[in-house]
């Protein structure tokens, strides 16, 4: 397995000066004095029970994958291993504040998290709030997928830093997509009621009208998080409008609980999705999702000009599933970085070290916005098509299909304005 994936080429200059940077950084820290053996201890806080348990479990799975392989190659140095334990917050915000203040008490300095931005608002204000009161006890939150904009605007902190797109950056991505797709004439806005998915029909509609003032929307409707067991009422609705585009933010159990509905009744819309390529979204689409769902995110393993294929093929033969997740990989390298370049585990110099990082990651070179701590990337819209061994040469859960890159969005098309104002320690 080679050390590091193959940068792409898609990003913007300023971005490649960074990775450049990033290496001249690194034989600085080569020669710096080697920290002291010591465990970095991280918990994974996300649902591992109930309705979305089998993406929590999922989501851990792969992070200790590369929990391992960051241990394994001494991304942090060949004294600092990392360990992660898997805490299960049933996607409740007050559970998973439970599951914090435990994981405090245990000694826990880092912790990650992502499904849903709810848990993900309420972390990030106890950690700001613990860490005001206890110096010395500080605590940092990697964020890899509750992606509501208010994290890295009104609502940003100095403890947290997103590595996944936000909402409204994979919107500008989606949408400048959509500008060119002159078939996309009437759009249906399917969204959790809750403040990641009404941010998601929110900034469709901005940016639908500011690139697309021709496409009409037809309806948009918010429903209740993991309560809905039947969508068929949504897709009756959805083909009573007319609409050839669905656009949804919708993860988990009621992603794919809309997909087989739409399934069953043989929907002719096309959907453009978040999350479709999360783990049981391809058993749920199955044949009937071909060249009719699409994502937008920060990676497709099928892609030849991103590194990661051999990271995907060995996940695989070690846990026989399917690796997706590249906000695994980029959690730990900027940690790693931020370790090295601080010389220090203590979460306040990681920190600090961290906000102003650039890396090499699966899709090319990041780099860390210090003005808000959102991560700047390129974005990848896909296709679920049949596996030709070409353009699609994994597929995913034994489907025999996979994703196949539609457009590759540079960094600087996501670029969001930021209304953050980080009070700093």
């Amino acid at each position: 397995m080679r050390q590091d994936p193959t940068p792409s080429h898609h990003g913007p200059s300023w971005l490649a000066r960074g990775a450049r940077a990033l290496a001249l950084a690194a034989t600085v820290l080569v020669s710096a004095p080697a920290l002291a053996a010591e465990t970095v201890r991280i918990a994974l806080i996300d649902p591992l029970s109930g309705a979305f348990a089998p993406v929590g479990q999922g989501m851990l799975k792969q992070f200790s994958y590369i929990v391992d392989l960051a241990n394994n190659r001494q991304w942090a140095g060949k004294d600092i291993r990392f360990e992660l334990t898997g805490l299960d917050g049933k996607g409740s915000p007050q559970e998973s504040l439970t599951q914090l203040r435990q994981a405090i008490d245990q000694g826990v300095r880092y912790v990650v998290q992502g499904n849903s931005s709810a848990v993900g608002l309420a972390l990030s204000d106890a950690i700001a709030k613990h860490n005001q009161r206890n110096p010395g006890k500080e605590v940092v939150y990697l964020n890899y997928a509750a992606i509501d904009p208010a994290l890295t605007n009104e609502k940003c902190s100095f403890w947290h830093f997103r590595l996944d797109a936000n909402a409204d950056q994979k919107m500008e991505a989606l949408t400048s997509f959509l500008r060119g797709q002159t078939s996309v004439r009437k759009v249906y806005l399917v969204n959790q009621n809750y403040a990641f998915g009404r941010a998601v029909a929110a900034s469709a509609r901005e940016m639908l009208g500011r690139k697309r003032n021709d496409v009409e929307i037809v309806g948009d409707e918010l429903h209740a998080i993991g309560q809905i067991q039947d969508f068929a009422p949504f897709v009756a609705r959805i083909r009573e409008s007319g609409a050839d585009t669905v656009i949804t933010g919708n993860w988990g159990a009621d992603l794919a609980l809309l997909i087989k509905a739409a399934r069953e009744a043989r929907l002719p819309a096309n959907f453009y999705t978040y999350y479709a390529n999360a783990t049981g979204m391809p058993t749920a689409m199955g044949s009937a999702g071909e060249d009719r769902v699409r994502y937008v995110g920060t990676w497709n393993p099928n892609e030849r000009s991103f590194g990661g294929a051999d990271l995907r093929e060995d996940f695989g033969r070690r846990n026989g599933g399917d690796f997706s997740l590249k906000q695994a990989w980029d959690a730990l390298r900027l940690l790693s970085d931020g370790i090295r370049k601080a010389q220090s585990t203590d979460p306040v110099k990681v920190a600090a070290a961290m906000e102003t990082l650039s890396c090499a990651s699966l899709a090319g070179p990041v780099e860390m916005r210090s003005a808000d701590h959102q991560l700047q990337q390129a974005l990848v819209i896909a296709s679920w098509q049949k596996k030709d061994g070409k353009t699609v040469r994994f597929d995913d859960e034994k489907t025999g299909y996979g994703w196949r890159t539609e457009s590759i969005q540079p960094a600087y098309v996501g670029v969001q304005p930021t209304s953050c104002v980080m009070a700093r320690p």
